[in-house]
């Protein structure tokens, strides 16, 4: 088995924000700033953009990035990733990150819980989890995530879950979802060659495509969320958030 892989998946015509791998972030591209947080968690064998536009994968060669084509007709990110691990032939038990192309300030030690969760050799997939905060609890926009004592994912959700039907008690954990997954080789592929579920579709949830068919899903808890940027008007916001961990 090799060591970790880092897959970022980039492609250029995002509907809301067309160009946005390559938008600047205090004077760099986008996709530099990605590469840039998982090359310092420092626990990737190798760090890959997939991409299926040539300005992509030019502006990563040009800092020094290594990037793959992809097809075009790959219908989401997990679908991309999936092409690369097939095209680079990976074992089957080799780990595989996909990591958002639109986060520029990801937290390194993030990535760093997300891969040590693979420690365990019977463990087929993981993702990243952070306290909800309690204004997000009604955004459907943010992912909640329910787990058990073990903190494997019983669900994801938009909704506001869990209920809590009694006001007395302690409040029961709320947890925000990280759309970071890192999974074994032989699941990634089983995952991009299934249909979606029903539950998915329902809440546009991928992940729950997994849980569908009964694949666990390890989540790691991190403290610190990132700034995914979808709209130009979220750039400020991500630079704010670059600051503030280059703080830390």
């Amino acid at each position: 088995m090799t060591g970790p892989l880092a897959i970022i998946p980039s492609r250029y015509g995002a509907q809301r924000f067309p160009g946005k791998p390559l938008a600047l972030l205090r004077g760099r591209p986008m996709i530099e700033h990605v590469v840039a947080r998982c090359r310092e968690a420092g626990v990737f064998a190798r760090v890959l953009v997939a991409t299926d536009d040539e300005r992509i994968a030019s502006t990563v060669r040009s800092f020094g990035g290594e990037a793959l084509m992809t097809s075009p007709a790959c219908a989401s990110g997990t679908d991309r990733v999936a092409e690369v691990a097939r095209a680079l032939s990976l074992a089957g038990d080799t780990v595989v990150v996909n990591v958002q192309g639109d986060e520029p300030a990801m937290p390194p030690r993030s990535l760093v819980s997300l891969v040590r969760c693979f420690d365990d050799a019977s463990l087929e997939m993981a993702t990243l989890v952070r306290p909800l905060d309690e204004a997000e609890r009604s955004n459907p926009a943010v992912v909640k995530a329910v787990l058990d004592e073990r903190d494997r994912a019983l669900y994801f959700s938009r909704a506001d879950l869990p209920f809590q039907r009694d006001a007395v008690g302690p409040p029961p954990p709320r947890w925000a979802h990280l759309g970071v997954y890192g999974y074994r080789v032989r699941t990634l592929l089983t995952l991009a060659a299934l249909s979606p579920t029903a539950l998915e579709r329902a809440e546009s949830l991928e992940q729950l495509r997994a849980l569908g068919h009964g694949i666990p899903i390890a989540c790691a808890r991190t403290e610190r969320g990132s700034a995914a940027v979808d709209r130009p008007e979220d750039v400020p916001l991500a630079e704010a958030a670059l600051d503030a961990l280059a703080a830390t």
